[in-house]
């Protein structure tokens, strides 16, 4: 049985909320049911992205796509591995030691969400390009380099965190294990690398790119008003607002990239804050991190209440799922008849 759910000598299970612990049952109730809860709907959102973009070509149209495809597959990657602490919480036994399991839960989930963090980061640097640069966006952005960036990107995630194994706990991905809660510290070093190599870089060009482009969009937007007004007037005819092309597009990676940090904010605060020594909770830590994994979940929702084409190729694929479901039955029925047919046959 894993040590991890033996919290002390009364038996009872280490359990991060201890309010959720009941004599009735011998296992944490209420971190099982959050961290399912959140396994279920991470998998499933991300599956249903990563169909939906092969089931609608029009969405890989935009280089974006790309790193939009990567985010959902280390995000469903991310809810595959919750069924680590999830096994670990119902009682099932890991062949491997509980430290050992600790850091490399830690460290993989550490990885995939810097994966998720660098492509919000370069989807924001080639939005900017595309804005500042129209004219030679297609010889700069091309198929190839957007590979080796995607590559860089999962290559330079695993090589941040690599030094946790033995520098300090590079957060609080484990800590449903008694081992990372108790025996794996954080180290203030070790944090301020990570700050410095991958948090701060990344919501610098977030904020910046951004607030470029909507500067952009915003100058752009008035020159053809006043372009519309200008023609108009000579024809006699009133023109109305148009906004910039490129801006609605910016608004849904925009409102993905917020929820993102809005999500991660917390958990990167008490990061720094116990990892110098200020506060230290352990309910704080499992709200602020599984706060942030939900975010795995919120960019399917928000991809798809916001994009368009994402939602016809919902329905298509919805609709190519309902045909399929169709045609089965019909088949079925179809057997079915036949062989009540050759039954009466031989009977006669």
């Amino acid at each position: 049985m894993n040590s991890s759910l033996v919290g002390n000598q009364s038996g009872r299970p280490f359990c991060l909320l201890a309010i959720s612990y009941l004599e009735t049952i011998n296992f944490c109730l209420l971190e099982v049911v959050i961290i399912v809860f959140l396994m279920v709907l991470i998998i499933s959102g991300n599956i249903i992205v990563i169909f939906v973009f092969h089931c609608a070509p029009l969405l890989n149209h935009h280089t974006t796509s790309y790193f939009i495809q990567t985010m959902a597959y280390a995000d469903l990657l991310v809810g595959v591995s919750c069924l680590v602490p999830s096994l670990s919480l119902l009682h099932y036994p890991i062949v491997l030691s509980e430290s050992l399991v600790c850091q490399i839960f830690g460290y993989v989930v550490s990885v995939l969400k810097s994966v998720s963090m660098a492509s919000l980061a370069c989807i924001s640097i080639d939005r900017y390009i595309a804005i500042t640069k129209p004219l030679t966006y297609n010889t700069l952005v091309t198929p190839w380099r957007l590979r080796m960036c995607i590559l860089t990107i999962w290559l330079y995630s695993c090589l941040v965190f690599l030094p946790s194994f033995h520098w300090g706990k590079p957060g609080y991905h484990g800590d449903v294990f008694q081992w990372c809660a108790s025996s794996w510290n954080t180290d203030p070093y070790f944090t301020l690398f990570i700050v410095v190599m991958l948090y701060a870089p990344a919501a610098f060009i977030v904020c910046f790119t951004y607030f470029n482009i909507f500067r952009i969009c915003q100058q752009h937007t008035k020159e053809i008003n006043e372009r519309r007004v200008r023609f108009s007037s000579q024809d006699g005819e009133a023109g109305e607002a148009q906004p910039c092309p490129d801006k609605r597009y910016a608004m849904v990676l925009f409102r993905i990239t917020s929820v993102f940090y809005i999500l991660w904010l917390p958990y990167i605060i008490y990061f720094l804050l116990e990892s110098s020594n200020v506060y230290s909770n352990r309910v704080a830590s499992f709200l602020t991190t599984w706060l942030a994994i939900s975010n795995s979940f919120c960019n399917c929702v928000i991809y798809s209440l916001s994009n368009s084409v994402f939602q016809k190729g919902l329905k298509r694929l919805s609709g190519a799922i309902c045909a399929s479901c169709a045609r089965q039955r019909v088949a079925k029925d179809s057997s079915t008849s036949r062989s009540k047919r050759s039954s009466n046959g031989c009977h006669v």
